[in-house]
């Protein structure tokens, strides 16, 4: 019983450990894992992070220690604070300028081709451009061609 419960244990702290491996950049490589990695410093890690877990540390310890001896690079899932919330936020911000800008820029075509109706019903004749855009406006796009009807 006794052996059966050591092997328990065992697989318990390997489970754990191999957890948090995967979790853990290697430092030499910068692209794999520790878990992955076969460099001297990820061994090194692995044994760390094992002899953690055997002294009763819990994960969220070890992370923490892996953190202050190695940087917050060393973690794939790095802390959120206002300095990541900006770089993550920043495509998101982005793009919504870049939608507000669009939809300003429609909203002010729409509203030019209502002025230049209003103004042709008044009796005021389009410049060159306000005529081209107006017959880009009202005129319909050509029907899609479809590539298996023949001829035209």
């Amino acid at each position: 019983m006794a052996a059966e419960e050591d092997v328990k244990e065992r697989q318990i702290i390997e489970n754990r450990a191999r957890n948090i491996s995967h979790n853990v950049r290697c430092t030499e490589c910068g692209s794999q894992s520790i878990e992955d990695s076969q460099a001297d410093v990820a061994i090194l890690l692995r044994k760390l992070i094992r002899d953690e877990i055997k002294a009763g540390k819990s994960d969220k310890e070890i992370y923490k220690k892996l953190e202050d001896e190695y940087g917050e690079t060393v973690l794939y899932a790095p802390k959120f604070d206002l300095q990541t919330a900006g770089i993550w936020l920043s495509p998101v911000i982005v793009g919504g300028i870049a939608a507000g800008i669009w939809a300003y820029q429609k909203h002010r075509q729409r509203t030019n081709v209502h002025i230049m109706a209003l103004n042709l019903v008044r009796g005021v004749p389009l410049t060159p451009r306000e005529k081209e855009t107006m017959l880009d406006i009202l005129t319909p796009p050509p029907p899609p061609r479809k590539w298996w009807w023949p001829g035209k």
